[in-house]
């Protein structure tokens, strides 16, 4: 992912410090009321969505950026902090899935079908990630962040997840396995010493690559930073979302995800404006039906997608870098659209993004999570070669 932002002349921290208080008032504002209007937990993933922006934007943890430069320029360490994410979370989610419950609430995995539609979707975000920028959160933390770009790519992917919907039933109907969740069908112990080791020998390849071409490996720790300034390493981003996702499931009994909410969003807004969404398979069954008809502020997502927003735009002003630049070339911006409307199908038919699928998957031990990877991996392969045509930068060193 992109940095988001273009950082303007440094503002003095006491300048910038009564900014950053406006979003965190809002949010504030908005946890008492979706407390008091819905519920406390609903509440809760509102702060936890803050917390998530905080610590995508203070870290810059891109799942986007981490991939095209292990590709284009076999730097890992993007990559080796998401095999750390992982690996944190696994470690706490695999035992409480295995037991079915947390402090008496039920809690279940994000664990869908692997098939034909995972692979063909995953390819799909993986080139929507590299011509939009972003992934589902890097989309929602650089928009909040100030990108004005990234706005363009957030109405094009919740554009593209209502497309998604159309035609969920004929991806459904593809050729798939059924949910299986490695940690049911192995146990717990044989599903966490497998996951970590695939996790190990992963972080151990992207630094063996790394040093045939640089010589040396990106320190993974920096000097330590200003917690509310930023920026923060890599390894504090990875161990941030960690606790972000078991919070979620702590909270709500399922892990976290994103892009469910764009869906929901682009149907409201169709519904809107007279489109009989209601009449399309997707929309029809009860549970998607009911949260047409409910408040946004029911559905847990959408309330998150909001904090990370809130947090992205706070952590911006605390390091005074929100400086919304509004020129943006004819290129970049068809490549936004375009990138966002395949990111949005993409999820639809992959059942998930890189946080829903591939995050929330593995750290279930779903197995469509582990099929997600590889093909969105590929997908980004061919999404980096295809930026250039946009006018997009794509990152090669050759000092050593």
């Amino acid at each position: 992912m992109q940095t988001p932002l273009v950082v303007s002349t440094p503002t003095s921290a006491v300048a910038v410090a009564p900014r950053a208080l406006a979003p965190i008032g809002i949010a504030l504002l908005g946890t008492a009321w979706i407390a008091s209007d819905v519920s406390w937990r609903q509440a809760a993933l509102l702060l936890v969505g803050v917390t998530a922006g905080v610590v995508l934007y203070h870290a810059a943890f891109g799942f986007t950026s981490a991939w095209r430069v292990f590709i284009s320029d076999r730097r890992g360490a993007g990559l080796r902090a998401q095999m750390l994410m992982l690996g944190a979370t696994c470690l706490v989610f695999f035992p409480i899935l295995a037991a079915g419950s947390l402090f008496g609430q039920p809690v279940r995995g994000s664990v869908a079908a692997p098939g034909v539609a995972v692979l063909a979707g995953a390819f799909i975000f993986g080139i929507g990630m590299q011509l939009g920028g972003g992934c589902a959160s890097g989309t929602l933390y650089s928009a909040g962040g100030g990108s004005t770009r990234m706005f363009v790519v957030l109405a094009a992917f919740v554009a593209g997840s209502l497309w998604g919907t159309a035609h969920a039933s004929w991806w459904s109907a593809l050729p798939a396995w059924s949910p299986t969740s490695i940690v049911q069908a192995w146990g717990l112990a044989p599903a966490l010493a497998a996951s970590l080791t695939v996790f190990a020998a992963i972080a151990f390849g992207t630094a063996r690559a790394e040093r045939q071409r640089h010589g040396r490996l990106v320190p993974a720790l920096d000097a330590p930073p200003h917690l509310w300034r930023g920026p923060w390493s890599l390894v504090a981003g990875a161990l941030g979302l960690a606790l972000v996702n078991v919070a979620v499931l702590a909270i709500s009994g399922r892990p976290w995800g994103i892009t469910g909410a764009f869906a929901l969003w682009g149907a409201k807004i169709a519904s809107l404006v007279g489109v009989s969404v209601t009449s399309w398979p997707y929309w029809s069954t009860p549970a998607q039906a009911a949260a047409l008809e409910a408040s946004v502020l029911a559905d847990g997502t959408s309330v998150t997608n909001v904090g990370i927003m809130l947090g992205a735009l706070a952590a911006a002003m605390a390091a005074g870098r929100f400086a919304p630049v509004w020129r943006v070339s004819s290129r970049s911006l068809a490549a936004a659209v375009v990138g966002g409307l395949l990111l949005g199908y993409g999820a639809r038919a992959a059942s998930g993004c890189n946080i829903g699928a591939y995050f929330s998957g593995i750290a279930s031990g779903s197995v469509h999570g582990w099929l997600w990877l590889p093909a969105a991996f590929a997908g980004n392969v061919l999404g980096t070669y295809l930026r250039p045509w946009f006018g997009l930068d794509v990152e090669r060193t050759t000092s050593c």
